[in-house]
């Protein structure tokens, strides 16, 4: 995690420089992840980790809601910044189908990140992860990084480093939009194929 950390600090002090200087072109076009199109989606790991009361919490559970996974750290300054985002995204569009589920990467487990959400006073799942759950999301290089699911449990956006509030949200209500019975139709029908033979 130590090369983690690494590349957290030069990622914010690149992103503190273009607060003081201003940024223009490249970094705006790293920042834009807009939700792909349905066909070129890709279906999101599932893994089962372990929340702040010890339950397994796997993402196959939330099929058919539109998932926020964000991949994160105590220590990670812009994920700070972003937490409270997602607080709100959680409080007014939980009952349209938005679960919002952070990934900690802190190497030190619960002792430090217990504390941090009472402090917070974060208002969604939190599970600790680890190496392996890094590598089935590509390796997460940078935190934090951030993945929109849609309801039929496909990646349809990636945001990598801090990015604009407007841009996460903007994909979340594009992806809420989808009706569940939709997606769950479409998961079906592979399923009962496939049962038939």
């Amino acid at each position: 995690m130590t090369l983690l950390r690494l590349s957290v600090a030069l990622a914010t002090a690149l992103l503190v420089g273009c607060f003081v200087e201003g940024c223009s072109g490249p970094q705006r076009s790293v920042n834009a992840a807009s939700v792909k199109p349905n066909k070129e989606r890709k279906t999101a790991p599932d893994f089962a980790l372990k929340d702040a009361d010890g339950k397994a919490v796997r993402l196959s559970d939330f099929h058919g809601k539109v998932v926020l996974l964000d991949f994160w750290a105590t220590w990670c300054g812009p994920c700070k910044i972003e937490i409270p985002w997602f607080m709100d995204f959680q409080r007014r569009n939980q009952q349209k189908g938005l679960v919002v589920l952070g990934v900690s990467m802190d190497d030190e487990g619960w002792e430090v990140v217990k504390p941090f959400l009472a402090s917070m006073k974060v208002n969604y799942r939190v599970v600790i992860g680890n190496d392996h759950t890094a590598q089935l999301y590509g390796g997460v290089d940078a935190l934090p990084t951030t993945f929109l699911i849609d309801r039929s449990g496909k990646i349809a956006a990636v945001h990598v480093g801090l990015v604009n509030r407007k841009d996460i949200e903007d994909g979340i209500e594009q992806l809420l939009q989808t009706p569940a019975e939709n997606a769950s139709i479409g998961m079906a029908l592979p399923a009962l194929l496939t049962g038939s033979k």
